[in-house]
């Protein structure tokens, strides 16, 4: 064992810290994009504020379309416009696009699907007293649903190493990259063993932060 960690310790270190990397900034950009297509999804659908059968249509149909594809189909398919934004198509800089588009659609129906829980009621209320759409937005539908968010955005994270692991097949780094170099294709099990570990404590340990989280906004 002693003899793994010191031969091993450091490439695992490593890796650990480039699957942090990709996940995180790929998490940010998807954050940003996502949280504001869920919720012009949600105001544009059918009875929503602004409704706009046109613009909900096309979102809703873009978003499965790129929900449709398998993260490893998608990310040879963006390899050319990857090096085209980027210049690269490996590393921890050539997947974080890649990411973004596989995530942010996710985030976005975790975020819908989360929103169409608050009560119908309760925006009507605020609507007939003159409330403006962005505050019931922010002081409505976002507040009511912090507990459930916070939630999707622990399952979207996981999601999101799992995908880091499937980037090693194109030299992109991380856990998934030592693996599969390592562990698979130079027959040394015990690495590949090595890196389950991690990954599975690193799972734990944010689906762990995730829901506590959750439950502490569930009481404020």
């Amino acid at each position: 064992m002693t003899d793994f960690f010191n031969q091993w310790g450091e490439a695992i270190w490593t890796a650990f810290l480039q699957t942090l990397q990709m996940t995180f900034i790929a998490l940010g950009f998807s954050v940003l994009i996502g949280i504001p297509l869920g919720v012009l999804l949600i105001l544009t659908r059918k009875g929503g504020q602004v409704e706009n059968s046109t613009v909900y249509t096309f979102l809703n149909t873009l978003i499965n379309v790129i929900r449709s594809i398998p993260f490893i189909i998608m990310l040879f398919l963006l390899l050319p416009v990857t090096r085209l934004l980027v210049g690269t198509t490996i590393g921890v800089k050539g997947v974080i696009f890649p990411l973004v588009v596989s995530c942010s659609p996710y985030i976005a129906r975790l975020m819908e699907s989360a929103m169409l829980e608050v009560n119908r009621g309760v925006i009507e209320a605020y609507q007939s007293m003159g409330i403006s759409t962005p505050k019931i937005v922010w002081s409505v539908i976002i507040r009511e649903t912090r507990a459930p968010i916070v939630l999707g955005l622990t399952i979207a994270t996981i999601g999101l190493i799992g995908e880091t692991a499937m980037a090693g097949l194109v030299g992109a780094g991380g856990l998934g990259d030592l693996a599969y170099q390592f562990g698979y294709t130079r027959f040394q099990p015990d690495v590949m063993y090595a890196v389950i570990i991690v990954l599975i404590i690193l799972v734990q340990c944010i689906q762990s932060i995730g829901n506590a989280f959750a439950r502490s906004l569930k009481k404020k």
